[in-house]
């Protein structure tokens, strides 16, 4: 056989073959993007349980909020059950990184906005007699309100050194359904 050259090749043959070769091009490729895949993937993941643990979170403000403002008066012993079903929402996620606060706020004639009572949990509760700022839509002069507020201290499990710790929150306001007001025994024995 005889073989004809019609062009002159400078580099030698090793390199010609090598630079032929396809057969491990796609393990080359693959291992190129595996970083940039495995990367995406850790993030979608980290993402979706943000998502999850903020749902939770306003979902546990909306329950704490609910429960109190479905009673006319609210005892130590109730507050606490109260508390702790408005935490078991967040399961199966951990409540050692969850605070809770639930509070009473009275608008007087003048549309000025204070603390009645306050409870909370994994946190300080918001004093009695504390101005506060609610939304305008809100304050209807001689109305009280039930404020509830959850906070979640979220850390990504491998996002953590991007991002840091995420604090999620949510708030809700709601109106007393069966009364005025929603006491508070011993400290708050009247609407006044």
């Amino acid at each position: 056989m005889i073989k004809i050259f019609t062009q002159r090749s400078f580099a030698p043959q090793w390199l010609t073959a090598f630079a032929a070769e396809n057969r491990g091009a796609a393990a080359i490729e693959f291992a190129m993007l595996l970083p940039l895949m495995i990367t995406l993937y850790l993030g979608c993941v980290e993402f979706s349980q943000a998502i999850s643990i903020d749902r939770k979170v306003s979902l546990t403000s909306r329950v704490l909020s609910d429960l109190v403002a479905q009673t006319t008066s609210v005892s130590n012993d109730d507050m606490t059950n109260i508390k702790s079903a408005a935490a078991a929402v967040t399961a199966p996620y951990s409540t050692t990184y969850l605070t809770l606060k639930i509070s009473s706020v009275k608008i007087d004639a003048n549309k000025n906005a204070k603390i009645v009572w306050g409870d909370a949990l994994n946190t300080t509760a918001r004093q009695k007699g504390d101005s506060v700022t609610i939304p305008t839509g809100l304050l209807v002069a001689n109305t009280t309100l039930i404020w509830a507020e959850a906070t979640y201290s979220y850390t990504p499990t491998i996002g953590y050194v991007i991002t840091g710790t995420l604090p999620l929150h949510d708030e809700i306001y709601m109106r007393p359904r069966l009364s005025d007001c929603v006491l508070r025994p011993p400290n708050v024995t009247s609407c006044t």
